[in-house]
């Protein structure tokens, strides 16, 4: 059975787990982070960040050492997994060759699994391969993999010697699934075709595809990354019916509303938007800013409903719809690029590491826009009281807003839910044309507002104002607490 929840490291959390040394997590507390997972949150996956970090290959060995007594129940690789998530050689060109030193664990990690079960367990058997463009991409590590890293065990050393696994040992498992990790507008509307191309070669009955939310939002605004979500899933479901090969997509939802709004108390919602996701990210604030027992309970809903087919939408108008209001989106990003980085360099670090470089720092889609990751930009922007949902809903016409929830069906309560945290104070900030371009109607028709979030966001744009921000960060944080997320 394929997950329906995946544990992930993404750093949007504001309270610190109960197992870590300090609040930003590293090396051993992602070992404990994982076991925590599985064995208290019932959570079936842990996705393992190879990639702007000092690499662990000893993961699967930490893990079944130090918490036998669950693994010998519990079969990693069975009925749980761990899922390696590797550099892309071709836009993490600094770490490419951290992908083949991760290759090559993987047939020792079965080694160990195997002197643990006393019998042949694969512990880790897919790799996720982000910012995915082409299916050449996921064959290179596929083929590199089956031809390089298992089947050097029939390669002799010269001629007239013996093979290599006679001397080490075989290599297994002799394949590895890659899921392609699909992020930007361009290759999320091919998704299909990526997927397609990459089968066609292959009896593989199943292949899983992760389709990014939190980068497109970013890139394009939180309104056409769902809607580019749903044409590429219900695409993907077409391929599965036309090739008869099972599709279950993964989505990266986050807490934050722009991120997903994928958090505890609003599990129903998301499973009801995405029918056709299998396997739904489980963040850090969604793990750590709620207690365990609500974590707990939200696991085992999303566990206990199946997949259903997706719903279906007009792609012609989901693509207009994308094209106008991303246009719009990016055009008031440039404007408030140079706030969005003052602030965010006052977020605080929650997981050591330097996460892989998004789209903007390969200005494909906003010019010479240079911005932070998803995460401290969703915290600056929340942090003033500007939601980056409002950034370029302005296109939208009075029958687009009729239109989208039949669409995207928590439309308006997820509008809601990011509107809690709107101060108008912020306008103080903002460059004229960016007030200008605020759907500030849309506003005036939420009539709930957090005040004490308020409050915060108040002293942090006073702040920003008068260029004290000796103090920012601990506002920041304090906001969050709110929010019960960092971005």
């Amino acid at each position: 059975m394929v997950p329906r929840c995946m544990s992930t490291q993404h750093p949007d959390n504001v309270t610190t787990p109960f197992f870590a040394r300090n609040s930003v997590l590293a090396g051993e507390d992602e070992i404990q982070e994982a076991y925590y997972a599985f064995s208290h949150l019932g959570i079936e996956e842990q996705m393992w960040d190879c990639e702007g970090k000092e690499v662990d290959n000893f993961v699967v060995e930490k893990l079944l050492t130090r918490y036998e007594r669950f693994f010998r129940n519990t079969r990693l690789g069975r009925e749980v997994r761990l899922t390696l998530r590797v550099p892309n050689p071709e836009v993490e060109r600094t770490e490419a060759k951290i992908l083949l030193e991760t290759l090559e664990s993987i047939p020792r990690n079965f080694d160990i699994a195997r002197a643990f079960y006393g019998e042949d367990v694969v512990p880790i058997f897919e790799v996720i391969l982000p910012m995915t463009s082409s299916a050449q991409a996921l064959n290179r590590i596929y083929y590199y993999y089956r031809n390089f890293v298992s089947g050097k065990a029939e390669k002799r050393f010269f001629n007239g010697d013996i093979k290599i696994k006679e001397w080490i040992g075989d290599f297994k498992p002799e394949e590895i699934s890659v899921i392609p990790l699909i992020e930007d507008r361009h290759s999320m509307l091919r998704s299909h075709e990526i997927l397609e191309a990459y089968l066609k070669d292959k009896r593989i009955e199943q292949q899983r595809v992760f389709l990014a939310r939190s980068d497109p939002a970013m890139n394009y605004g939180s309104l056409s990354a769902v809607l580019l979500n749903k044409i590429a899933l219900q695409r993907i479901w077409r391929l599965a019916e036309k090739l008869s090969v099972e599709l279950p997509p993964i989505i990266g939802v986050g807490s934050a509303p722009f991120r997903g709004n994928f958090k505890p108390t609003n599990v129903y919602n998301c499973l009801w938007e995405y029918p056709s996701v299998q396997t739904y990210t489980v963040q850090s604030a969604f793990k750590y800013d709620y207690p365990e027992e609500v974590v707990r309970e939200a696991v085992e809903e999303i566990r206990s409903k199946r997949r259903r087919q997706p719903r279906f939408v007009s792609e012609e108008k989901c693509l207009d719809i994308i094209e106008r209001t991303s246009g719009e989106y990016t055009k008031l990003l440039r404007l408030l690029s140079p706030l969005i980085n003052l602030i965010a360099k006052h977020v605080p670090a929650r997981r050591r590491r330097k996460l892989h470089i998004g789209l903007f720092g390969y200005a494909r889609e906003v010019g010479e826009v240079s911005l932070p990751r998803a995460i401290p930009f969703c915290c600056a922007l929340y942090s003033i009281g500007l939601p980056p949902e409002l950034l370029g809903l302005k296109a939208l016409s009075s029958k687009d807003l009729e239109f989208l929830p039949d669409i995207y069906v928590n439309f308006e309560e997820d509008l809601r839910d990011a509107l809690r945290y709107f101060n108008p104070e912020v306008e103080k900030l903002l460059p004229k044309e960016v007030r200008k371009r605020l759907p500030l109607e849309l506003v005036r028709e939420q009539a709930e507002h957090d005040e004490a979030h308020a409050e915060i966001t108040s002293r942090i744009i006073s702040s920003v104002k008068h260029g004290t921000l000796e103090n920012i960060e601990k506002d920041i944080v304090e906001a969050a607490w709110v929010r019960r997320f960092l971005g």
